[in-house]
C-alpha cells in the first residue's frame, strides 16, 4: 500500500505538494468516495479520480548506465546538452539515482521509483559508493590516513571508508587512487582530494552497493533484474 499523494505523483499528472492540495479541496475519489485525508493508504486495485480522471500508475523501471564522459545527470538540461536519460529509450519519467559531475564516468542509477532511489542515497544506508581517481599527484600514507580519519569539505566533516593506493606513474607524477565513500555529496570526491592537496584529473565511479560496469561499456545500459531490485529493497532492512 502507499499514500494516495505518492500514487498521484507518480502518474505524472501533477507534484507531490499540488496533490495533497487536491485532496484536501475534495478534487479526489478513491473507488467513488471523495477522500480529503492526507495519508490515506491506497493499493494497485483502487480506482483513483483526479477532477473527475482515473489516473493510471506508470509502471517501475529500473535502469544500470555507464555513464559517458560529456553527458549531464539530469532529466533535461538549460544548455541543450545531452542527458543521462536521453541515452535510454523509456516513455517512463525515469530520473538519476545521485549525481556524477559532467566529466566523470561509471556506475549510474536510474528509476522512476522514489523509495528505490531513497534507499541508495541515503548516507544512513550505508551504501558503498567505490570510485577510481587519477590524481595529479602522488599520495601518501599521512594524506590517506586523513582521508580515512575525516576532512572538512564545505563545512562538514565527511570520512572515507576506504581508501587504497591502486598505481604509481613516476615519470607522469600521478597516481590511481580507490576510494569508497558512503554519501553523495556534489563534487564530494573530487573536494575531498582536494583538501589533502591533490586535483583529480580523471574520475570513475567503479560501483555503487552490489552494482558494477560488468559487461557495459561506456554509454551502455541494462535493466535490473527483479532480484536485483528486491535485493536493494533488502538493505533498508540491515
Amino acid at each position: 500500500m502507499e499514500r494516495l499523494q505518492k500514487v498521484i505523483a507518480e502518474s505524472g499528472i501533477t507534484s507531490r505538494r499540488k496533490a495533497e492540495e487536491l485532496i484536501t479541496a475534495g478534487k479526489v475519489k478513491v473507488n467513488g468516495e471523495i477522500v480529503t485525508e492526507l495519508g490515506t493508504k491506497v493499493t494497485n486495485k483502487d480506482r483513483i479520480e483526479v477532477n473527475g480522471v482515473v489516473i493510471e500508475k506508470e509502471a517501475k523501471e529500473y535502469y544500470l548506465l555507464n555513464k559517458p564522459r560529456g553527458v549531464v545527470t539530469t532529466t533535461n538540461d538549460e544548455h541543450h546538452r545531452k542527458t543521462v536519460v536521453d541515452l535510454i529509450p523509456t516513455k517512463a519519467r525515469i530520473y538519476p539515482v545521485g549525481r556524477l559531475d559532467y566529466d566523470t564516468t561509471g556506475v549510474l542509477l536510474l528509476t522512476n521509483d522514489g523509495d528505490f532511489a531513497n534507499i541508495l542515497m541515503h548516507p544512513n544506508d550505508k551504501v558503498d559508493k567505490v570510485y577510481m581517481a587519477k590524481l595529479n599527484g602522488i599520495i601518501h600514507g599521512e594524506e590517506i590516513n586523513k582521508l580515512k580519519s575525516g576532512v572538512e569539505v564545505d563545512g562538514i566533516t565527511l570520512a572515507a571508508t576506504r581508501v587504497k593506493l591502486k598505481k604509481v606513474n613516476e615519470k607522469t607524477n600521478t597516481c590511481m587512487v580507490q576510494i569508497t565513500i558512503h554519501e553523495g555529496k556534489n563534487h564530494q570526491v573530487k573536494k575531498m582530494f582536494e583538501s589533502v592537496g591533490f586535483q583529480v584529473e580523471k574520475l570513475k565511479r567503479e560501483k555503487v552497493a552490489f552494482f558494477d560496469l560488468k559487461n557495459l561499456q561506456s554509454g551502455e545500459y541494462r535493466r535490473l533484474t527483479s532480484k536485483e531490485v528486491s535485493k536493494v529493497f533488502a538493505l533498508e532492512q540491515k
